[in-house]
């Protein structure tokens, strides 16, 4: 399978169905409170997704998954099935969204946490965001992929956690996984050159432990193995002439490049 190079009318199509899935996180925000359940989550995501916005859940029914949005609370790691259990005050949760809006997919997730949480896991979560900034901003023409996975991974460890590496960023598009396969690991000056027109997500999945997981029965919710915490933020990415537009991007990171780390 080879990458799509997309068409600036492709893009806006892109800008559009990215803009919906951002708003989905802002729209669920207040709702991320002790005492809902990960299922209720579900059904106001999918009902404003379907109702407001007129666009599809991406997840539902993709490959089997029964649910409208993937919840992952606390040591999972991604694709947790929405189910009747209840957050609880002190716990984290991954919200992962994808709307499909006149075919094409806008792909994001970002932390919540609920109520008062421990200082071990705001800061957790508060990384693994910075790693996802770090990757983005290298994203430019001409840079390889590798040297974006090698950021991620340098800084990460640098903070003492691990990088998951059995899942990675993907192309997306009119699909919603497409090439190129974006690690966030690696070496530098190695993978694919970056190249104007090409979009994908960028989504490291953090974790407070060691970076081995593991796959429940329900085959898709996967958990760190030592059941410690972990954390993912992501965003789908344009390649511009010169350097990227977060298509994803959400009112409250306006001024994501301040949390970049001083470079000295």
């Amino acid at each position: 399978m080879s990458i799509i190079i997309k068409t600036p009318e492709q893009i806006e199509k892109m800008r559009i169905a990215g803009r919906l899935a951002a708003d989905v996180l802002d729209m669920i925000k207040p709702y991320v409170v002790a005492g809902i359940s990960t299922d209720e989550l579900d059904t106001i995501c999918h009902d404003y997704i379907v109702n407001e916005q007129d666009a599809i859940p991406a997840p539902l029914n993709y490959h089997g998954f029964p649910k409208s949005i993937c919840t992952s609370v606390n040591h999972q790691v991604c694709h947790g099935i929405p189910n009747n259990k209840k957050l609880k005050k002190g716990d984290i949760i991954n919200i992962d969204i994808t709307v499909i809006k006149d075919g094409y997919h806008g792909d994001t997730s970002k932390m919540f946490l609920v109520g008062k949480t421990n200082v071990a896991a705001q800061r957790l979560c508060d990384i693994a965001q910075t790693a996802l900034y770090i990757g983005i901003d290298m994203v430019k023409p001409g840079i390889k992929l590798g040297d974006i996975g090698h950021a991620i991974q340098t800084y990460s460890e640098a903070q003492h956690y691990s990088v998951v590496r059995e899942y990675c960023g993907h192309g997306i598009g009119e699909k919603f996984h497409e090439e190129p396969q974006v690690l966030h690991y690696g070496k530098p000056d190695t993978g694919i050159i970056l190249t104007t027109g090409m979009t994908f997500t960028i989504e490291p999945m953090i974790n407070q432990g060691k970076r081995h997981i593991k796959t429940l029965n329900d085959k898709w919710t996967v958990e760190t193995k030592d059941r410690r915490l972990s954390a993912q933020w992501e965003h789908t990415l344009y390649i511009t002439t010169d350097g990227v537009e977060i298509l994803t991007l959400r009112d409250e990171e306006k001024n994501w490049k301040m949390q970049l780390p001083h470079r000295s």
